[in-house]
């Protein structure tokens, strides 16, 4: 292969875009990589899997991606205008819209509002969209520069992207699609800090209008506090490295995302410590969960990860006070420890603060059947709390069954 180093190697070419992103030695950057790698290794992922056995596993992804049926379900599609006029992708899901809406007299039923996290889109919610369809009306959207949606048009002219941005979004997802009746607002990761946007912006609507909120796997401020799983000397040298890091990779979008097919065996490593906390997940999950992730582009990665050490929020919560409450964490979350949903329920009496023992990031992939279970009840609380329609037998069911799972739960 010709040209420079860095034009011919993927691993010098993250390596000079950190060193031009903060200054730090090239020992410092390799300090960084090597230290990542062991991380990887110590959570039992061998280094050898990366290259021995290539070809079996891209055979077994070949025949995951055949037969799995994560992702698959679908809605009534439908475009909505955010306030700066990008297009964000709806799908109205569930057999409930058929239901009359309340004329004063009869109650209206809920209608349950899914916001998906950072780098995933509305199909990580495939599990909860089985479970709850039937008799209710469940709202799904692609967050702006994710999945359906179009890329962030403000963000294109030059303005630097935010969670508030976000939160307005989600208004105009509800304006166009549930503008009458009572809410329930599901949110994971970037998806529950939209929640507390809209909170923030508009408390008005909690207090009219939002009958229940799921907070999961998601923070509330203090994310440079979050070691991801690093010790601290390497936890503070990447967070001063990675969003430098992460804006130049971002202006390579070609030959980042070569590297990234290239890298896949690597790719999977890491998504695999960053999304789950055990090792016994269903292989179709975590190759879905890697089909996620990679269908993001490293520029809409780019975009939004600036964002998160700007989010605070912890004010926002004075909003969902009194309102039935779910807050739920994997115990083995490195992104979004649940130490913080901890702090968050504590700002929250009455809210239920579950714990997944040993799950990971994506706890509602991970720990699906928990997660289905605890948001039945919340639904059945938050329908109490509205007075709204009779939810159906299938949710009721659910939400009487206990989950097979160690959690914490006060309730």
């Amino acid at each position: 292969m010709t040209g420079t180093p860095a034009e011919g190697n993927p691993v010098a070419v993250v390596a000079k875009a950190a060193g031009a992103a903060s200054g730090v030695s090239r020992a410092g950057v390799i300090g960084i990589s090597v230290g990542v790698l062991a991380a990887g290794a110590a959570a039992g992922l061998a280094i050898e899997r990366l290259t021995v056995g290539r070809a079996t596993r891209r055979r077994a992804r070949t025949e995951l991606d055949a037969n799995a049926p994560y992702g698959s379900l679908r809605g009534r599609p439908k475009t909505v205008a955010a306030p700066d006029g990008t297009e964000l992708y709806v799908e109205l899901d569930g057999t409930g819209w058929s239901e009359p809406d309340g004329d004063g007299t009869v109650a209206e039923p809920l209608t349950v509002v899914f916001c998906h996290g950072y780098c995933l889109n509305q199909d990580s919610w495939h599990f909860q969209r089985a479970a709850l369809r039937e008799g209710m009306r469940l709202v799904f959207w692609d967050q702006r520069s994710h999945g359906r949606s179009e890329r962030s048009r403000s963000y294109l002219a030059g303005e630097p992207a935010g969670i508030d941005q976000l939160g307005g979004d989600l208004k105009a997802v509800i304006d166009a699609v549930a503008p009458t009746g009572p809410l329930v607002l599901v949110g994971h990761s970037m998806g529950g800090m939209t929640v507390m946007a809209l909170a923030d912006q508009h408390p008005e609507l909690f207090r009219e209008r939002v009958a229940g909120v799921a907070l999961m796997g998601t923070l509330a401020g203090d994310w440079d506090e979050v070691s991801l799983g690093l010790p601290k000397a390497g936890a503070k040298l990447f967070k001063k490295v990675a969003p430098g890091m992460v804006k130049l990779l971002g202006r390579q979008v070609d030959l980042v995302e070569a590297t990234r097919r290239l890298g896949s065996d690597v790719a999977a490593v890491f998504y695999r410590k960053f999304s789950f906390g055990g090792r016994d997940v269903d292989p179709g999950v975590v190759r879905f969960a890697e089909q996620l992730l990679d269908a993001t582009p490293i520029d809409v990665v780019a975009e939004f990860y600036p964002v998160f050490g700007v989010h605070e929020k912890y004010e926002a919560l004075a909003a969902l006070r009194g309102l039935p409450a779910l807050v739920l964490a994997g115990t083995k979350d490195l992104l979004t420890p649940s130490t913080h949903s901890e702090a968050m329920a504590e700002q929250l009496p009455g809210a239920e603060l579950v714990l997944a023992e040993g799950a990971g990031h994506l706890v509602m992939l991970e720990r699906a059947e928990l997660v289905d279970h605890e948001l039945a009840r919340l639904l059945r609380r938050a329908a109490r709390f509205a007075g709204a329609a009779k939810l159906p037998a299938t949710v009721l069911d659910l939400a009487r069954e206990r989950a097979a799972e160690p959690v914490v739960d006060p309730a």
